[in-house]
């Protein structure tokens, strides 16, 4: 089980938020809706579902602030569309 830290606009897996092992960047576009920007996954965690994990976490913060999610990233948004657990924070 991979440690997952909340960071400034991030939630990463790694000692330190600035060189990461994993990364989700976001950010907040008004008052109701968080932007995905980007995922990382380093060689060394891929294939170990932590780009999934990651995402999740940004769900679970989109359902806790009740907020709704754009995913800008290419992965993030295929993850999206091919979970139907997702819908209810997809902004459409």
């Amino acid at each position: 089980m991979v440690n997952i830290k909340k960071g400034s606009n991030n939630f990463y897996v790694g000692d330190k938020e600035e060189e990461p092992l994993a990364i989700i960047k976001f950010s907040y576009k008004g008052s109701d809706i968080i932007v995905v920007d980007s995922t990382f996954v380093s060689d060394e965690l891929r294939g170990q579902n932590v780009g999934k994990l990651l995402i999740q976490r940004v769900v679970d913060l989109a359902r806790e602030e009740n907020k709704k999610i754009i995913p800008h990233c290419s992965f993030v948004k295929a993850v999206f569309d091919k979970t139907k657990d997702y819908e209810d924070v997809a902004y459409i």
